[in-house]
C-alpha cells in the first residue's frame, strides 16, 4: 500500500497545490506545520532548480484539461489550490475546468497586482510583443525582467541594448547585437536594483505586473530614478473563488472541512 492509499484510507483530505510561486511554497509549509492534510505540489517544470518545498512535488504538465481531470479523479484529490503565477492563465483556465468536471472544489491564490504610484512612469502593454514595440524606434538601454521563456520577442527590436535577467540561462542566446545576461533569483532589494539601473545606465524597464514584494524593488528604483516602465498587464483569469493570501486559503479549507 503506498502513501496515497494510506492517506485515503485514513480519511485525510488530499490537496493539490498548483504552484511555482512564493505563495505556493508558503502555503505548503503552513499546511505541513499544521497537519491534517495530504498535500502534493505541482510545478510546471520551467525552472531548472526550483526552491525546495515541504510537500511531495511533481513536475511537468498534466496533458490539458482532460489529463488534469483524470489526475484529480485517480489521485482522489479533495480540493485544488491554484497558486500559479499571475501570468499562467492557460494553466488556471485548465485547472478551473478540470476541477469543475471532476467535481472538486477549487480556490485561486492570487497576489494583488502592483498599482501605479505617484512618480511612476508606466506605459501599459497587453502582451510582450506590444511591450517591445512600445520601447520605440530610437535605441534605448533596457532592463528586461520577463522570464527566459518570453524574451525571444526582443529579437523584433534589435536596435536596443538589453540587460536580460532570468533565473535560468537564456539558451541559446538571443539573436541580438547588444544583449547581456544576468542569472539571479529574487528577492531583489530596492537599493540593489537602484545600483543596477544606474551602473548599466538603464533608461527603460520591461516588466510583467507580477505583483508581490520579491521583485517590486525594481519598480521602486525606476520610480526614484525617473525611468519608464513598460508594464505588461495581467491576462484574464477564470472566474473562480479567489483570495490574495495564504491565510485566505487556510480559512477556505477550514470552511470546506466544516461543510463536507
Amino acid at each position: 500500500m503506498n502513501a496515497s492509499d494510506k492517506s485515503r484510507e485514513a480519511g485525510v483530505p488530499r490537496l493539490l497545490i498548483l504552484g511555482g510561486t512564493n505563495e505556493a511554497r508558503d502555503l505548503a509549509a503552513r499546511l505541513a506545520a499544521r497537519g491534517g492534510f495530504a498535500v502534493s505540489l505541482s510545478l510546471a517544470g520551467r525552472t531548472r532548480n526550483p526552491l525546495p518545498v515541504e510537500a511531495p512535488t511533481r513536475s511537468g504538465g498534466f496533458g490539458g484539461v482532460e489529463g488534469l481531470e483524470a489526475y484529480l479523479k485517480t489521485e482522489g484529490i479533495d480540493a485544488v489550490i491554484d497558486a500559479t503565477h499571475p501570468f499562467a492563465a492557460t494553466m488556471s483556465h485548465n485547472a478551473a475546468e478540470a476541477a469543475r468536471r471532476a467535481g472538486v472544489p477549487l480556490i485561486a491564490l492570487l497576489r494583488p497586482a502592483w498599482q501605479r504610484q505617484p512618480g511612476d512612469l508606466w506605459t501599459q502593454a497587453t502582451d510582450i510583443a506590444e511591450a517591445v514595440e512600445k520601447l520605440g524606434p530610437a535605441p534605448r538601454r533596457v532592463l528586461v525582467a520577463l522570464g527566459r521563456n518570453e524574451v525571444r520577442a526582443l529579437e523584433a527590436a534589435p536596435q536596443h541594448a538589453y540587460l536580460v535577467r532570468s533565473i535560468d540561462p537564456v539558451d541559446p542566446p538571443l539573436a541580438l547585437p547588444q544583449a547581456r545576461y544576468i542569472e539571479a533569483r529574487g528577492p531583489f532589494p530596492e537599493a540593489d536594483e537602484h545600483a543596477l539601473l544606474k551602473t548599466h545606465r538603464i533608461d527603460a524597464l520591461l516588466s510583467k505586473n507580477s505583483g508581490g514584494e520579491a521583485t517590486y524593488g525594481k519598480i521602486k528604483a525606476a520610480r526614484a530614478l525617473g525611468i519608464e516602465v513598460i508594464m505588461v498587464t495581467r491576462p484574464p483569469r477564470p472566474e473562480v473563488e479567489t483570495v490574495d493570501s495564504v491565510d485566505g486559503v487556510l480559512d477556505w479549507l477550514e470552511t470546506l472541512s466544516r461543510t463536507s
